[in-house]
């Protein structure tokens, strides 16, 4: 399925997608930086995918068209590696919600944060053995 248009919302820092026969999607460069098609982000093999963590506020700098089939987009942290096929990037908007939900429980179990200048620390209760 391939976007009647994309536009890249400098201000929100968003990039809007717009599918045939499907309303627009919106999806935060934060969103689309931690689920990167990428090797570095989803490893490669299974098993091998990276938490990506503190990107709250990192942005888009470019997108570069990739043949017919979606597009790389550069990242003002430096990432640039992965392309969104056409395919990914409507994954992605249908199923936004469910994945930002399993991304943000992910960085709660690893003990990490989106803010990249927040480093949290689990506290061990020695009395029971086990975190709070």
């Amino acid at each position: 399925m391939v976007p009647k248009r994309l536009r890249l919302l400098r201000k929100s820092g968003e990039l809007e997608i717009e599918f045939p026969d499907r309303p627009p999607c919106r999806l935060s460069a934060e969103f689309l930086r931690v689920h990167s098609p990428s090797a570095e982000v989803r490893g490669h093999g299974a098993g091998e995918a990276v938490l990506v963590h503190g990107k709250r506020g990192v942005r888009i700098r470019d997108i570069e068209r990739c043949g017919r089939y979606g597009v790389r987009l550069l990242f003002d942290d430096g990432h640039g590696s992965g392309i969104y096929s056409w395919d990914y990037l409507a994954e992605l908007c249908a199923n936004r919600e469910r994945l930002w939900d399993a991304y943000l429980a992910r960085l709660a179990a690893a003990g990490r944060s989106r803010d990249p200048e927040v480093q949290v620390v689990k506290i061990l209760d020695p009395r029971q053995g086990r975190s709070d």
